[in-house]
């Protein structure tokens, strides 16, 4: 029996609330984030936030942020990410030397995207449940109003193409190239798959990622911890924002 859509919605899924109460999440997971790692703590960081930079909102979409979205569920409407965001986004635009501001997409739905074996299996599982409309698609990708507000004419809107990363199969790499961006600041969702992803790849290209880490966050709050500990190890800083607000206003 094939399944009806519900086009009276502008949603792929109904959009139903969370309870605050009943979810019990944290409002903020900057409790989780470890020191900077000893060799970090040798670095000047308003030295650093004083260069060349860029500021990279990944996979801040409806389908996180709002009721109806796919990934709704994981409460990160209430868990802090998207209100540090904006504050960090709001204190970079005050930087002259913020150069680059990129919004990043993740779509969920990837039935149109080249597929592997791999990734034919894999992205069915995410929506392979979802019966939704094109609109409906589009209002899951689209990039959240509290973020859609403050982008503005020049800023760079993408979607990724590969797995984890927006450095693969986009324009982002030569664009920073082109501006002559050292640093980016990157805020967003999932901490260790996008976030991460972002940040490695980052660093192959010669680029200092730091990472905003009460404006990420991973499926589960218990699985933040572990994640910031291997990225602020092993492949950038993992700072808060009001770190970053400090850092860059100085």
């Amino acid at each position: 029996m094939t399944a009806t859509i519900d086009t009276s919605r502008a949603t792929p899924l109904d959009p139903v609330e969370l309870d605050p109460a009943a979810a019990g999440f944290a409002p903020t997971n900057a409790g989780s984030i470890p020191p900077l790692a000893k060799h970090w703590q040798q670095l000047d960081f308003r030295e650093i936030l004083s260069r060349p930079a860029a500021f990279l909102s990944v996979s801040q979409s409806n389908s996180l942020y709002k009721p109806g979205g796919v990934q709704y569920g994981e409460g990160h409407a209430l868990r802090g990410s998207l209100e540090a965001t904006v504050k960090s986004v709001t204190a970079a635009r005050r930087a002259s030397n913020f150069v680059s501001f990129n919004w990043i997409g993740f779509s969920i739905f990837r039935d149109s995207y080249p597929q592997t074996d791999f990734d034919r299996v894999q992205y069915r599982s995410w929506t392979g449940h979802v019966d939704a409309t094109p609109e409906q698609i589009a209002w899951d990708d689209a990039l959240v109003d509290e973020l859609r507000e403050l982008a503005e004419p020049g800023d760079n809107e993408l979607y990724e193409k590969a797995l984890q990363t927006a450095f693969v199969g986009t324009d982002l790499p030569g664009a920073l190239s082109r501006q002559k961006v050292e640093v980016v600041v990157i805020t967003g969702i999932h901490l260790d798959w996008c976030i991460e992803g972002n940040a490695r790849a980052a660093r192959d290209h010669g680029l200092l990622p730091i990472i905003i880490g009460d404006a990420t966050g991973a499926a589960h709050p218990d699985q933040e911890p572990e994640a910031f500990r291997r990225i602020n190890e092993f492949f950038a800083p993992v700072i808060t924002s009001d770190q970053f607000v400090e850092w860059v206003t100085s």
